[in-house]
């Protein structure tokens, strides 16, 4: 794991769309990197980059990558609308999974991928080894890795045995700004994310009960088991942020839970995830919200009669750049309805 100090207190603004002061080294060629167990070498900065989901392509469009990246893939939710511009400069090769074919028709000369399904071991898109057959370096998210020693072809994404939190997201902001020699931008993206996860902290309700959440991502069909975020997940990190805790304990990353498990973990606040690729329709919010007001057992729950039901953007379930927006946006709707 590659460790350097971050600097850039106080540089804040829209990330990626403005010039910040050098003060930042730039990066040396070659350059290699550790990453996930496996070392990357870059002899110079990526010119035709591809975002294999959705964190990684907006990490890049985030340090103003646009122009040298050729595709992405993989959108739960639609980009940033600070980012929209940007985005729509880059091909979208599939909001859902993409071939390995389709990528390497982009003729990419890196690839960085948010989860392991999408660049694993048991991926169905591809593997490492295929992108190293094809001299293309790739990169995945470290917070999708296990924890350092452990095998490099085990991944980590279904269990969480502690709570995770924004120092995987800074490393890997920091590692691509260094890829692509724009460590400037980097410092002051970390900068701002820290600066806004400081805010909701100190702003977090210091006495009384801890608010309990359960965070619904989707389900198959309303008679289907429900997909929520984990124990220690990026949504348990959400609910800590906003000085509560999460009323799920399973520590998988994205349980698969029946509605009386969900119904006897009696949460105060229940955020139902809004996700854009509409592969199912509880995808929707407003599918939820119907469901969870009309069925006669959900809508019997304390929380739904209180009516302490908020939306979040679904991805910002997954431990991305976007953890951070989501929490804002529950915080936000906490405190209209008078719990914050």
């Amino acid at each position: 794991m590659m460790k350097r100090m971050f600097i850039g207190a106080g540089l804040c603004a829209v990330i990626g769309m403005m010039a910040t002061p050098s003060f930042a080294a730039s990066t040396t060629y070659p350059l290699t990197i550790e990453n996930c167990g496996t070392k990357i070498t870059f002899d110079k900065a990526p010119q035709r980059a591809v975002g294999l989901g959705q964190n990684s392509a907006e990490i890049m469009l985030l340090l103003g990558l646009q122009d040298r990246m050729v595709g992405t893939a993989f959108w739960p939710n639609k980009v940033l609308p600070q980012l929209a511009e940007a985005n729509a400069k880059v091909k979208v090769i599939s909001v859902e999974f993409p071939t390995f074919e389709a990528i390497l028709a982009q003729n990419p000369d890196f690839v960085a991928a948010a989860l392991p399904s999408l660049l694993g071991p048991s991926s169905k898109v591809a593997k490492r080894e295929d992108f190293e057959k094809v001299g293309v370096p790739s990169y995945i998210s470290p917070s999708t890795c296990v924890a350092d020693g452990v095998a490099k072809d085990k991944f980590g994404y279904g269990e969480r045995s502690k709570l995770w939190n924004m120092s995987t997201l800074y490393q890997e902001i920091d590692e691509l700004a260094e890829i692509f020699d724009v460590r400037d931008r980097g410092d002051a993206l970390i900068a701002d994310l820290k600066k806004r996860e400081a805010a909701l902290r100190a702003d977090a309700p210091k006495n009384g009960k801890k608010l309990s959440f359960v965070f619904w991502f989707s389900s198959p069909s309303p008679s289907a088991d429900a997909y929520l975020g984990g124990k220690n997940s990026a949504s348990g990190f959400i609910a800590d942020v906003l000085g509560g805790t999460n009323a799920i304990t399973s520590e998988a990353e994205s349980p698969a839970l029946g509605w009386e498990s969900i119904i006897a973990s009696n949460p105060d606040v229940i955020v139902v995830a809004q996700v854009d690729r509409n592969r199912w329709e509880l995808d929707k919010s407003e599918a939820k919200i119907k469901f969870l007001t009309t069925d006669p057992a959900t809508s019997q729950m304390p929380a739904v009669k209180n009516k302490a039901i908020v939306v979040m953007d679904g991805q910002a379930m997954n431990p991305t750049v976007r953890t951070i927006y989501g929490a804002e946006q529950v915080a936000e709707q906490l405190k209209r309805l008078g719990l914050r």
